[in-house]
């Protein structure tokens, strides 16, 4: 069941993106409240079950912290990237078209801003929700969903602000973003993850819940 929770988890994470991103109707400067709110939701719903991940990097941090096996891992990997191309096909079909304009970031500042915000995002997720000091907290779902929608209002015109490599395929398919550009986010999350991982292990080796 964790693997269907994980799968709605980031569906509707990356149909939220499309859905308030994309003319006509988008949501404009609400956007990233939206999508944030959206992530935060979802945490909250399948946290108990799944971790709440809906995010490559997020699991890759967690099978780092010690929180996710390595057979968990390249399964919720697919089903998140799985959950991205169904959620990217189902915005196309009801606003018509995907972006007419992708964005072309300057490669070195997306890489920078992705990385910066990927670990943010598992920095927060770890400290959290793997953290026997703050086991049992109310907040968790909010921490992680605002992170995103700080990063999204801070650098989302720089790199789209995916912060989630299913969130790139995502914006890829809804040509947010050109295919040429995919590696930016697969590299800068993955990195930004381990990243944060690498940081919380140290600092609290023994706090694994």
């Amino acid at each position: 069941m964790k693997y269907v929770y994980e799968f709605i988890g980031t569906f509707f994470l990356v149909f939220t993106v499309g859905m308030t991103v994309l003319a006509p109707n988008g949501a404009g400067l609400l956007a990233p409240l939206a999508i944030g709110s959206a992530l935060a939701v979802m945490v909250f719903a399948g946290g108990h079950i799944s971790g709440g991940h809906y995010n490559p990097a997020v699991s890759l941090a967690a099978f780092l912290r010690k929180k996710l096996p390595l057979n968990d891992l390249w399964l919720y990997w697919a089903v998140q990237l799985a959950a991205g191309v169904v959620a990217a096909l189902t915005t196309i079909y009801l606003k018509g078209q995907g972006s007419p304009t992708p964005l072309e970031p300057d490669y070195l500042k997306a890489l920078l801003v992705e990385f910066l915000f990927t670990f943010a995002l598992c920095y927060v997720v770890l400290n959290v929700a793997t953290t026997k000091a703050t086991s049992g907290n109310s907040y968790y779902g909010w921490a992680i969903g605002f992170t995103v929608m700080v990063g999204a209002y801070a650098v989302g015109s720089i790199s789209n602000g995916a912060f989630n490599p299913a969130v790139a395929l995502g914006i890829t398919i809804l040509n947010l973003s050109h295919w040429s550009n995919i590696w930016i986010y697969i590299v800068a999350n993955l990195l930004g993850g381990a990243a944060a991982a690498f940081v919380v292990n140290r600092a609290s080796p023994e706090n694994v819940k």
